[in-house]
Parts: structure tokens; sequence; C-alpha cells
């Protein structure tokens, strides 16, 4: 499963790329506002920082076909490497997408709720469904069935679009999401963080720590210095 970072914040993206196995990065409009940068500037600088072949999905604004066909193909022309332009799947974004996919454009579908919205982008060209687990959450569905049911809906019909599980409220919705089969995952950097973080783990390093000190004093250094 891929693990991108949804965040548009440079010294978050470094700190998790240092650490992680991270495969991309994912923007939205209201990520990139509250950094209060220049947008196309921001973007460009974290293109360079994750490199070539991870991806990064950058957001358009337009709400009509024609102008979301320029914004996208105005993004790639100014952003190198491995770039996904993400567009809402309102109709016209639909029809944005035949269009762009035939250009050659890589493509991820955002603010998907259902599994038809899902399948109409992949026929669209989508490379990637983004679902909003979360936000159909608040609907009273469970968000992390409707990835499952749209990962099964691309299996019937051996469609090779990918799964992009996005808006997490905790850890157990992304490992619900990973149950069902979710290609991949965007979170937020404390998401992400959490997702390694157990009282049990940091408990079970104190005690490895304590016990060799115990053992070869306070002082001790590690056994191969």
């Amino acid at each position: 499963m891929e693990i991108l970072i949804d965040s548009a914040n440079i010294k978050e993206i470094i700190r998790l790329i240092d650490l992680y196995p991270i495969d991309g990065v994912t923007t939205n409009p209201t990520i990139i506002a509250k950094e209060k940068e220049t947008f196309l500037p921001l973007v460009q600088e974290i293109k360079r920082h994750i490199g070539y072949e991870k991806t990064l999905h950058v957001q358009t604004l337009s709400t009509e076909a024609n102008d979301i066909v320029n914004e996208a193909l105005h993004l790639t022309d100014q952003l190198d490497g491995n770039v996904y332009v993400k567009i809402p799947v309102i109709p016209e974004g639909i029809k944005a997408m035949k269009t762009l996919h035939q250009d050659g454009v890589k493509l991820t579908a955002t603010a998907v709720i259902t599994p038809l919205q899902a399948l109409m982008a992949a026929k669209a060209g989508a490379d990637y469904v983004a679902p909003y687990v979360n936000r159909v959450s608040n609907l009273s569905v469970d968000g992390t069935k409707v990835v499952g049911e749209i990962v099964n809906l691309f299996n019937i019909y051996q469609i090779s679009t990918k799964v992009l599980g996005a808006s997490f409220k905790n850890v157990d919705q992304i490992k619900q999401v990973a149950l069902n089969g979710s290609h991949a995952i965007t979170a937020s950097p404390d998401m992400i963080d959490a997702i390694q973080e157990h009282l049990l783990t940091e408990w079970s390093v104190n005690q490895f720590s304590s016990d060799w000190k115990k053992a070869f004093g306070e002082d001790a250094v590690p056994f191969f210095k």
C-alpha cells in the first residue's frame, strides 16, 4: 500500500520522508492556503524535495471543464516528475478528465463520496480515485466500507485505477481501509506519526534501556562501541 503525506508544509514533508517509506504528497487548495505562500513556487519546492519518482498530487480550482483542462495543462507544464492533477468528481470535472486522459495527463479524482462516483471517474480516465473516508462516515455511512466497495467494483470490472483513501480522523480508519484493499492512503503528518505510536512500544524500548543499565551501569555504552 502506498503511503502519502497530505500536507504542503515543507518542514513536515522533509521530516516524514526522512523517517518513513513515503510514496508521495497530496495537496488541495485548503492545505495550500494554510501555508500562506505563493501557490506555484510552493508546489515546485515540494516536488524538488520529494524527488522525481515520488508522486505529487495537485488540485485544480476551476469548476468549468475548459478551465479545469487549462489549469491542468499549466500545472503539468510547470511541474517536473511524477505529477497527478487532482480534479473533483463534479460533472464538469468528469468531462475534463476525459479530455485530459486523452492528452496523457495523469489524474486523481478527488472529493469521492460514493462507489459510483469512483466508477465514473475511473471510466473517464482517472489513475487514482480518492474517497473521503471520514467525511463519508460523518454522513452515518461507514467510509472504510465504501473504500472496500470501490475496490470490489474495480476488481469485478478489472479496472486498473487505484483507490487512494483520504480524510482520516484516526488510525483505525487507516487500518480498516488497508484491510479493505485500498491501494494507497494519504494522511496528515500527525496521523502518519500516529501510525507508529503505541504506549507499549515506547514502554518496551524504555524497559530494554533500563535492563541494560542495571546490568552494565548507567554509563554503559552500546555493545558495538
